[in-house]
């Protein structure tokens, strides 16, 4: 085994240490940023929810009426994201079929389905609602979001940026914004990503203060990803002032907290949060911190925990083969998940997954097959980067390396608490070598 290959097994396997740092911080763009939003504008308060979800279903349990089950998707949607439950969007699903049963081709309740579709990680299906109504209606703007969406996380992206600028073309509004904000991010352009995400806030409603949340928890993650810790921290400030609590500040706050090596204060932040709101992205970032605590046993319990919330109620197996993948555990099962989604979605995420499993397992060469496709948008995603610098080491392109992880750690060297250790270890690794010629 040469010496590039020792650092950089050296480094990738930190995580499989107990008390060795480890967070991985997944794609923060949900596959429904910014659509929902019915046409009345009403309020999107925690109580206003709440409010309109319980008089929605008793409207609804009279009669299967379309706009009081469009108006119960949209607002069980909405609560998903604030309440982290995915048995709402299967409530929002069985109240549009309900419609749909005595109305097939009422056009509300299909495009609503479409988004409802998507908010399950039902991609191709989504797909294919979409399409249907768009043979109806081919200058609904909404819908080209709802149908962008779905290229977007089965990684058509021509497709998918295709249908964002349709979407721009017709209605530039916040919900466009979004999508052409996270186009560019993907592409590697975050100044302008973060510019537009900015354009998107602007033009989102008082009266939405999910929405507005959502947003500026959005430019809060955009500024991470660019070093910019301190105005992270005021857009996700920003996001708990529009609407307190919301469990993306909770986790938006945690980070930046990570990213100044505050791992104490960023455990007492997402603790109490992880047990009111158990999520699987939540229960990771929590193993996570208590395993760089030196908690391993705690740590390894909140693992388990949230490798079952990926397989159990709303499957998600994308990324749990990159959780997988980058913890160093259950490594085969890691390359069969992420072969498996590959097959459907073509995403980088995916990739990047498959490609860090691989590599893991000392298949370097089938890894860089797999990361080359994973960067084949130009992104600058912190973590995929430093990946292909390892990727790169192992393959004996130390230049190649040097430049990805300038762009893994710059301005932010404690990016994620898996990946920046051992992307850390690795450019000191690559020094140590440089200086012994």
């Amino acid at each position: 085994m040469s010496r590039f290959v020792r650092l950089v097994t050296a480094a990738a396997l930190a995580a499989a240490v107990p008390g060795a740092c480890g967070s991985r911080a997944t794609p923060t763009h949900d596959a429904l940023p910014a659509l929902l939003g019915t046409s009345q504008r009403e309020s999107t308060s925690r109580q206003a929810l709440g409010e309109s979800i319980a008089a929605m279903r008793e409207r609804l349990a009279i009669v299967a009426e379309p706009d009081a089950a469009i108006r119960l998707a949209d607002a069980l949607l909405r609560q998903t994201r604030v309440a982290g439950n995915a048995g709402l969007a299967r409530e929002a699903e069985s109240a549009l079929r309900a419609v749909l049963d005595r109305e097939p081709e009422h056009y509300g309740a299909c495009r609503m389905l479409a988004a409802v579709l998507v908010s399950q990680h039902r991609f191709a299906e989504a797909r294919a609602q979409a399409e249907r109504c768009r043979q109806w209606r081919p200058d609904d703007a909404w819908l080209f979001g709802v149908l962008g969406d779905a290229h977007l996380e089965l990684g058509d992206y021509d497709a998918a940026f295709d249908a964002f600028d349709a979407m721009m073309a017709l209605r530039p509004d916040e919900a466009a914004y979004a999508r052409a904000s996270y186009a560019r991010e993907l592409q590697g352009d975050l100044d302008g990503a973060l510019r537009l995400m900015q354009m998107a806030l602007s033009a989102t409603p008082p009266a939405d203060p999910e929405a507005l949340a959502w947003h500026h928890v959005q430019i809060g993650h955009l500024e991470l990803t660019l070093g910019r810790i301190r105005d992270a921290e005021r857009s996700f400030a920003r996001a708990g002032h529009a609407f307190p609590d919301h469990p993306m500040v909770i986790e938006g706050l945690t980070r930046v907290l990570v990213a100044r090596g505050e791992l104490r204060a960023a455990l007492d932040t997402l603790a109490p949060h992880v047990s009111a709101m158990p999520t699987p992205d939540g229960l990771a970032l929590e193993g996570d911190l208590l395993m760089a605590l030196g908690r391993g046993d705690e740590a390894e319990r909140s693992y388990r925990l949230a490798e079952a919330a990926w397989t159990s109620d709303a499957p998600e197996p994308s990324r749990l083969a990159r959780f997988l993948a980058g913890r160093g555990r259950r490594l085969d099962d890691a390359i069969d998940l992420a072969r498996r989604e590959a097959t459907v979605r073509n995403d980088i995420f995916t990739l990047d997954a498959l490609a860090w499993a691989l590599f893991r397992s000392g298949r370097v060469a089938e890894a860089a097959a797999a990361i080359e496709q994973a960067l084949r948008l130009g992104t600058r995603d912190r973590i995929i980067r430093y990946h292909a610098a390892a990727i790169d080491v192992a393959r004996g392109e130390r230049r190649t390396a040097r430049i990805d992880l300038d762009l893994a750690l710059s301005g932010s060297p404690n990016f994620d608490l898996v990946a920046a250790p051992e992307a850390r270890l690795l450019l000191q690794g690559l020094a140590d070598v440089e200086d012994d010629r």
